[in-house]
């Protein structure tokens, strides 16, 4: 029980009475016992608790079954985030806390009183004397057991799922927010080179300018649109050209000359490339000649800055739209390839978060993997955000595909998948029990045990098979699919 708990408690060494024997009687878990039986249980408590009490909390380890015999309790979950989401609310009547005795594991919900109550607990051992002394006690017991464990995982995999939802949908806010700021930011600055631009095109449509000039602006301007990409230049070798050229625009009293350089530099441009201009244009025009020049470059830049970032909003898009519908509706052939791709691309922004570099060798011929299953993209969510979570900073993690024959069939090839990182490794006494559900090694409310589980089953659902090694600095995972197979989900 909680040691938060304020809860009244009474043992009952004497005979029942006849009050809280007629209260037993009728409930059902305890209605088909005789008498003699009713009045010998063992272990006995009776328990009151005041509205907004705490019996027990999740994660605690299970030592007691009860019998609700007044009152209601809230059933509650503890969220990864921290929050308490509630699940359902048990009635008077209702026996429970048989499930974590019989699987042993801890407590998975919060149980708290809505109102007043009073409730029977019986200990451990009474537990068990019922459950080995009394047939129909026994059958009751592992009846509602069976119901609330269905309900439980449902709800409990509907919680891993919307957990898993909410990380990816943090992931895609972080990643379109990027290249739309990106966009925004760009699409600003060609406003304003364009109005620089349209000002200094006034000003040379009111001068004539001779063949010479004409020329010089026309041979500078065909470089400008032909540099389709940034010149790539180590850190110091920008620096000294951009400062030869501000140098030697300052010395022509070009207006902005350290502000242009590094566009211009950008582009390829140096002292020399601009003596036509200085020989061509006089006085102030010279200036306004290579402004007009700056404003141009910088706007084809900007074009290229728009174009990536609407670029990788339809890669994220693609990416989802990928994610979301895979293996829904009828029959489909699914490059497994693309797949792993768009979860990566989804789970990104983690991994840029803590540097993690990522090795990609995906086969080119991988064969196409024909299913109506669903969920092959939860397979890479879990494989992969669980070794981004082992990872270090700068860690490595690396993903490869390939095609082997089947071990029990040479004639069908598998699709092989390996997730590899160099993270610190599942500790060995885990390494059991890493595929049972509600196995977790990740703090309470952070894991749910339910991620390599539903791996497990969903590779199960598509006829493969998934093993893993782990020592410490190298883990990985390998998922073997048939490549011609096509089971029901």
């Amino acid at each position: 029980m909680s040691q938060q708990s304020q809860v009244i408690q009474q043992p009952v060494t004497a005979p029942l009475s006849d009050s809280l024997f007629s209260q037993l009687r009728r409930t059902p878990i305890f209605a088909s016992l005789k008498d003699e039986e009713l009045r010998c249980l063992k272990g006995l408590e009776e328990i009151w608790m005041q509205k907004g009490e705490v019996l027990v909390r999740q994660g605690e380890a299970a030592h007691n079954f009860w019998v609700l015999l007044e009152g209601s309790m809230g059933l509650s979950q503890t969220l990864p985030d921290g929050r308490e989401m509630e699940v359902t609310s048990i009635p008077s009547g209702n026996a429970f806390g048989e499930l974590p005795l019989l699987a042993n594991i801890p407590n998975a919900v919060n149980l708290k009183a809505e109102n007043t109550c009073h409730l029977v607990q019986i200990n451990e051992e009474g537990f068990w004397s019922l459950m080995t002394t009394c047939p129909d006690v026994r059958k009751s017991i592992l009846g509602n057991m069976a119901k609330r464990f269905q309900k439980m995982q449902s709800a409990t995999i509907q919680q891993e799922k919307m957990a898993s939802l909410g990380t990816l949908a943090a992931g895609l806010m972080h990643e379109l927010n990027n290249p739309g700021t990106a966009a925004k930011r760009a699409a600003s600055q060609l406003r304003s080179n364009l109005m620089r631009m349209h000002e200094l095109s006034a000003k040379f449509s009111k001068t004539d300018l001779s063949r010479e000039q004409k020329e010089c602006l026309h041979d500078l301007q065909e470089h400008t649109l032909n540099a389709k990409q940034q010149i790539v230049m180590s850190s110091l070798e920008q620096s000294d050209a951009e400062e030869a050229l501000a140098e030697w625009m300052e010395g022509a009293n070009i207006e902005n000359a350290w502000k242009m350089a590094p566009t211009l530099v950008s582009i390829g441009l140096k002292a020399q490339d601009l003596e036509c201009a200085r020989s061509e244009f006089p006085g102030s025009t010279l200036s306004d000649a290579l402004n007009w020049l700056e404003a141009m470059a910088s706007s084809m830049q900007l074009v290229g800055t728009i174009e990536e970032s609407i670029g990788r909003v339809s890669d994220l898009v693609m990416a989802v739209k990928s994610y979301a519908y895979e293996g829904k509706g009828m029959k489909q052939s699914v490059d497994v390839n693309s797949s792993i791709h768009a979860t990566l691309v989804i789970l990104s922004h983690k991994m840029r978060e803590k540097e993690i570099t990522v090795e990609k060798d995906f086969a080119p011929d991988l064969p196409p993997l024909l299913s109506e299953c669903t969920g092959l993209n939860q397979i890479w969510t879990n494989l992969l955000d669980n070794s981004i979570d082992a990872v270090g900073p700068h860690g490595k993690i690396s993903v490869k595909t390939w095609t082997e024959p089947s071990k029990t069939d040479g004639q069908r090839p598998e699709i092989c998948i390996r997730i590899a990182d160099d993270g610190s490794g599942i500790p060995l006494e885990s390494q059991t029990h890493i595929f049972d559900t509600f196995y977790t090694t990740k703090p309470l409310g952070v894991g749910t045990g339910l991620g390599l589980g539903i791996v497990h089953r969903i590779v199960d659902q598509y006829g493969g098979v998934i093993r893993f090694s782990s020592v410490p600095g190298n883990t990985e995972f390998v998922v073997r699919l048939p490549a011609q197979s096509s089971p029901s989900a």
